[in-house]
């Protein structure tokens, strides 16, 4: 059974940097397509980013191009949201998923099998 836990959130100026860390256990964490989603209040969960198994393409959401970068560490079973220059709007639920099927769009939660609990980020001053 694959298990994903989040951590790294918090409160944060705007402007501020947060990183945010998923360790993966159970599975074969290298072969996994990663991705981040966020669910503010009131809304749907919405794609922030995704990193392809094989290749190491990288997809982000226009909203948070430029500040955010998604990576990993096989070694460490250990996915990575690095967020530069947070805004109010940024304020979420981040969760961390990972995708074994290999098949659907890196934007859709639908390619995705795995899901952590998630990790609160608030951007306010």
């Amino acid at each position: 059974q694959v298990q994903l836990v989040e951590s790294g959130g918090g409160l944060v100026q705007p402007g501020g940097s947060l990183r945010l860390s998923c360790a993966v256990s159970g599975g074969t964490f290298e072969i996994y397509d990663m991705g981040w989603f966020r669910q503010a209040p009131g809304k749907e969960r919405a794609f922030v980013a995704a990193l392809n198994w094989s290749n190491g393409i990288r997809y982000y959401s226009d909203s948070v191009k430029g500040r955010f970068t998604i990576s990993r560490d096989n070694a460490k079973k250990t996915v990575y949201l690095q967020m530069n220059n947070l805004k109010p709007e940024d304020t979420a639920v981040y969760y961390c998923a990972a995708g074994r099927r290999h098949r659907g769009s890196y934007y859709s939660p639908d390619r995705y099998d795995d899901w952590g609990r998630g990790t609160q980020v608030t951007v306010s001053s």
